[in-house]
């Protein structure tokens, strides 16, 4: 299978890039700096020269407080370059396999939020990838895949959390009032691959099993890697961010989970995520 990848040296590209390796498949994996999703005739350049059976991609503005300061720099990224994929991936007959967030949502839900629930984005960053979805939505044939709350290799909140601990916190103030599902992006990445095995289409949510608060998951970040520092529940406002945030954003992934089978709980991916980093 011929491969293109988006974003190669984010969470998810790195553990896409290491899968589709391990799979013998023929790659073109592209990333920052030397690639630009923005720059539109290397984007060109890079899908008609792979010819690709499939794209996957994982570039995205991320920067969720930022994007309410540069929103047109936000949706150039999660949206008009969508479209440019989408439309080439018709041109070569690709599959087009988006990344998506929970942050289309706006946390009014009293339930887990399901791939038909509408959605109604708080932050620019938000509705910069709902944007995004409509634009991969044009592509033929299109894998629209929404996820929460990433980790792996690169900067994440796991990694905010360590590094407070080797600095030596005494205390961890973290956001008690936001829920979700944290998830681990080797497992979405098998996942994503598996999708496309399977020859699934449409939009699916992806998540590690289980949910919890951000204050919950800093506590078992502790626990794992063996602090005793305390983790004090703050609100929202009192974190301050520039960027409103979805107070609930659990994910439904019953359809994904009948389709395959469902991911291992969160906490499991957070242990072998830790061991990764502590060879």
């Amino acid at each position: 299978m011929r491969v293109l990848i988006t974003g190669s040296r984010g969470q998810l590209g790195r553990a896409l890039v290491d899968l589709v390796r391990s799979h013998g498949w023929q790659l073109w994996a592209y990333g920052l700096p030397e690639f630009d999703l923005a720059d539109v005739g290397a984007v060109q350049e890079a899908v008609r020269t792979a010819q690709p059976e499939v794209i996957f991609n994982a570039a995205a503005f991320t920067a969720v407080d930022r994007a309410e300061e540069e929103p047109e720099a936000a949706f150039t990224i999660n949206a008009k370059a969508v479209a440019t994929l989408a439309g080439l991936a018709n041109e070569v007959g690709a599959l087009l396999v988006h990344l998506s967030t929970d942050y289309v949502f706006d946390g009014q839900s009293q339930r887990p939020y399901r791939e038909d629930d509408p959605p109604n984005p708080l932050s620019v960053y938000g509705q910069s990838k709902l944007a995004g979805e409509k634009a991969a939505a044009q592509a033929r044939k299109h894998l629209i895949v929404r996820t929460s709350w990433l980790f792996g290799r690169g900067w994440n909140f796991v990694e905010a959390i360590r590094k407070q601990l080797l600095n030596g916190a005494g205390e961890l103030r973290v956001v008690g009032d936001q829920r979700g599902r944290p998830t681990y992006a080797e497992d979405l990445a098998g996942a994503l691959v598996a999708l496309v095995r399977a020859g699934a289409s449409g939009v699916f949510h992806i998540a590690n099993s289980g949910e919890t608060t951000w204050a919950g998951f800093a506590r078992e970040i502790v626990a794992q890697l063996g602090f005793s520092v305390p983790v004090v529940d703050i609100t929202t406002e009192e974190a301050g961010r520039p960027a409103p945030r979805p107070r609930y954003s659990v994910l439904d992934t019953q359809k994904f989970d009948s389709t395959l089978k469902p991911l291992p709980p969160w906490q499991q991916a957070l242990a072998r995520y830790l061991r990764t980093i502590n060879r």
